[in-house]
């Protein structure tokens, strides 16, 4: 029998000895002549040829013996016409051969086909642990025997691939993987800051759906930092916000080297760029000292709030000897944040609080106080918020991303489940439209003002606003004064004792609450939906729909992200055509022109007529050059230097290192398990008074 190569001749021999029940492997190659390509002897044995050699030096483990000095083999020599021929040929073995039931286990029956190889990129990108995968791919071959490759066979495609996308190192890859995206979408944005040494220290990124969503929701956003989501343990910062479904949404995302002042502002310097220059008008953060250090220097137009989730959680911890007391303090101090309309009100209650629980010399609450206008209600009522005061954006995003984020993951790996992210928030606002499209929400009285909040509102919003407005019964509204078309009234629960000021003009159709509700939340309270029932007001005035709650028409219905990439896909289709010919790029490129005269045309027709979308105003029209310069001569990407010895290899009392023994029998103690869940039972109770505070605020 003869080969047309030494491939073929290994894949039929390969082929002999799975069905037979036997391993093969290359014994010996020799070649004629050291210029010659072909190899011109071929040794295949059995892979129980031999016998092993006894080790010169004694070790603890050895591997099991696989040899017993089988003589099973074939040998192959080159022929004058360039073949392979058979010269000997031995098939009698001295040992037992491995039976039908096990030969799916020898490595000659054992490949990852190129279906499957797909099958386990896509449940790896999926974030589908190997196990499972597996299990799965099993269940649909009719069992492991028949899958055609083990779980380490399995285990090594997925290394073997991750080593070959890592062979530049982390920083390599992340810096093709950032050149890719934006060769794909050149309005794809990423930042890398490197130290004097070319190291990676910060990276920021966001691709075109988030800088769209920004310049539509990016009024208010959200900013926290999270924790083991990367090997390289880097904080990981998401710039999050809430869209017109009252879904969050994300405006970039930042890995950063540190938590320091120069850090922060570096990343708010490079996420001002990214968006056009286009500040917040606020962000809520927690009671981090360089982040707010940061912000004043970056945002000085943006108002800075504090999450009032945060300070809960530090009044707990500070006033823990009272605050979980039979004297209301935890009471006292929510009236302080939620309650109050006018300042020298604020001020009586914090100073009676501070007296009746004897904490006028706790440091912690002075220190509290002196940042009182970027957390009490009393000052943040003109500040718009999207109804939001805490950082619960952030704290739920941080906890979504953990559940595709592992702290393992190298940073190539972690951008890539981080896609994932995006894109299943992406799908949920997708699904949201459709059901607005499809759906109508139900209308608990058939009313002109319900029915036009119906129709410029999304669902979300809508059912907040009839929150609102099917109380108004509940209420009193009594005038108190009136000049011209200018009408004051006093409007009160049931008549109760506390009162909200409502200013109406009649000739402007505007209005305004001491509750203030409109300025922080975007909707009407329900004090003014009462004055305005009164003054037989049946639709919504204009000024009080914004635009960020609104319903979407058939023109803005998709993004701006949305729009490009599809332009963007039809015109790389016509410019791959263009390029085969010169005339047809000529032609081409004519047409553009002209294209791009009738674009601007239209723009100026649509502006002259009131129909340009005040989103798109306020992005400014830059010109942006093409990035002309090098590729940063990156040298990789910086870690921390680990103080002392890992904290999980040391013992605590003496400083040592445990042994392998020790780790193993190392069990959770019972003290520390009901210290566990005496924690999270305080966080619970925590987030329940928080809540309460604030559903009363709302009902206010």
């Amino acid at each position: 029998m003869e080969f047309s190569s030494e491939d073929t001749a290994h894949m039929v021999y390969s082929k002999y000895a799975g069905n037979h029940g036997f391993n093969i492997r290359k014994q010996r190659r020799t070649k004629k002549k050291k210029e010659d390509e072909k190899v011109a002897r071929i040794l295949y044995v059995c892979s129980k040829e031999g016998v092993r050699k006894e080790p010169k030096v004694n070790r603890s483990y050895t591997r099991p013996i696989t040899r017993c000095g089988c003589k099973a083999h074939m040998a192959c020599y080159l022929q004058s016409s360039r073949r392979y021929k058979i010269v000997s040929f031995d098939q009698n073995h001295n040992h037992e051969l491995v039976r039908t039931p096990m030969k799916h286990l020898l490595k000659g029956n054992r490949a990852v086909t190129v279906s499957q190889k797909q099958h386990a990129d896509d449940a790896e990108m999926s974030g589908i642990s190997a196990k499972a995968t597996i299990e799965m791919m099993s269940r649909e071959v009719g069992g492991r025997e028949n899958l055609g490759f083990l779980d380490k066979d399995y285990r090594n495609y997925i290394y073997r691939k991750r080593m070959a996308e890592m062979v530049k190192g982390d920083a390599g890859a992340v810096l093709e993987y950032f050149q890719k995206k934006k060769e794909d979408n050149s309005s794809f944005f990423y930042s890398m800051q490197l130290d004097e040494d070319d190291m990676i220290t910060n990276i920021f990124w966001a691709d075109d759906r988030s800088i769209s969503d920004y310049n539509l929701f990016g009024d208010v956003i959200c900013f926290d930092t999270t924790y083991k989501t990367n090997d390289y343990d880097r904080p990981f910062a998401p710039f999050v916000g809430v869209n017109h479904h009252k879904q969050t949404v994300v405006f970039g995302a930042a890995l950063l080297y540190d938590e320091t002042t120069e850090s922060f502002k570096w990343l708010f310097e490079t996420f001002l760029g990214a968006m056009s220059g286009k500040q917040p008008k606020t962000i809520l953060t927690d009671q981090s000292a360089a982040m707010a250090n940061a912000i004043v220097k970056v945002f000085p137009e943006t108002k800075h709030r504090l999450c009032v989730w945060h300070i809960y959680l530090n009044a707990a911890k500070n006033l823990s000897r009272i605050f979980h007391g039979p004297d209301q303090s935890a009471m006292d101090f929510g009236k302080c944040v939620y309650d109050h309309e006018e300042e020298e009100d604020w001020l009586l209650a914090w100073n009676d609080m501070l007296n009746k629980h004897k904490l006028t010399e706790n440091t912690w609450l002075k220190n509290l106080f002196e940042v009182r206008e970027k957390w009490a209600m009393v000052y943040g009522r003109h500040t718009f918020t999207a109804d939001m005061v805490s950082t619960q954006r952030s704290e739920s995003m941080n906890s979504i991303l953990k559940r595709y984020l592992k702290s393992s993951f190298d940073l190539l790996t972690f951008f890539k489940h981080y896609e994932r992210v995006l894109d299943d928030r992406r799908y949920k606002e997708l699904v949201a439209d459709f059901g607005m499209m499809h759906t109508s929400p139900v209308l608990v009285a058939s009313v002109e003002m319900l029915q036009h909040a119906e129709e410029v509102y999304t669902p979300e919003v809508f059912t907040l606003f009839q929150k609102e407005y099917t109380v108004i019964g509940d209420y009193v509204a009594k005038k108190k004064s009136k000049s011209e078309m200018m009408y004051e009234y006093n409007v009160s629960y049931r008549g109760g004792a506390r009162e909200h000021l409502v200013k109406y003009d009649a000739a402007n159709q505007m209005i305004h609450c001491s509750c203030m509700k409109f300025s922080f939340a975007g909707i009407l309270c329900r004090h003014a939906l009462k004055v305005l029932d009164k003054k037989n007001v049946r639709r919504i005035p204009p000024t009080y729909i914004l635009n960020r709650w609104k319903t979407p028409n058939e023109a803005v219905k998709q993004s701006i992200g949305k729009r490009y990439s599809h332009i963007c896909r039809t015109f790389r289709e016509i410019a791959s055509v263009a390029a085969e010919h010169i005339e047809l790029t000529m032609c081409a490129d004519k047409d553009a022109i002209e294209l791009l005269k009738k674009l601007e045309e239209k723009k100026k027709d649509l502006v002259r007529a009131n129909k340009w979308m005040p989103d798109s105003l306020e992005d400014k029209l830059v010109e942006e050059e093409e990035d002309d310069e090098d590729v940063p001569n990156v040298r990789g990407i910086k870690r921390k230097n680990p103080c002392g010895r890992p904290k999980n290899q040391k013992d605590r009392n003496h400083g040592r290192f445990k042994s392998v023994l020790e780790k193993k029998n190392r069990g959770t103690s019972k003290s520390s398990s009901k210290a566990r869940a005496k924690k999270k039972l305080f966080q619970v109770l925590i987030y329940i008074i928080c809540f309460w505070f604030m559903s009363i605020f709302i009902k206010m």
